[in-house]
């Protein structure tokens, strides 16, 4: 019973929370941005093969959902720079880590949760740009509205891991 609640402690500690909630926050999101890109990109697929000189028009609308996945390794990095893995002097204590890995919270859930609702947006903005080739810039608008709660979301990670 010792030698696991030892073995417990070595890896319950803050350096390794701080870790853990930068790693949650690239995962989450870069996971949202993967399967946005994704539903984005089968969607402009049907369009491209009946027109394939969208293909300019469309990546765009592909291409906006994978800023999730940039907030959350943006994250993942001043995390793992905040508890000193690059200058070696990892000691971060338990509660700091814990504070830590709550910071990193808002750019997982978020992240995630935002990359797949603005992937439904840019789709459905594929399917008008696919009927109606002027209404691109409409189609990008819709779905960058959606962007503004993944960037408030970073910016809560981002200052709350700086203020701890």
């Amino acid at each position: 019973m010792n030698t696991f609640t030892e073995y417990l402690s070595t890896l319950l500690n803050g350096n390794t929370l701080a870790i853990l909630g930068g790693a949650l926050a690239a995962l989450g999101a870069g996971i949202g941005s993967a399967k946005g890109v994704g539903i984005v990109g089968s969607v402009a697929s049907g369009s491209l093969a009946e027109d394939p000189s969208r293909y300019g028009k469309l990546i765009i609308l592909q291409a906006i959902p994978g800023s999730q996945g940039i907030y959350g390794l943006i994250v993942w990095f001043i995390s793992l720079f905040r508890a000193g893995v690059f200058t070696g002097g990892m000691n971060v204590s338990l509660e700091r880590g814990a504070l830590m890995l709550v910071a990193c919270l808002p750019t997982a859930f978020v992240g995630y949760y935002s990359a797949i609702s603005q992937a439904n947006v840019a789709a459905d903005g594929v399917t008008l740009v696919s009927a109606r080739p002027e209404t691109q810039s409409k189609a990008i608008v819709l779905a960058a509205m959606v962007e503004t709660y993944a960037i408030f979301a970073l910016l809560v990670s981002v200052f709350t891991m700086f203020m701890i």
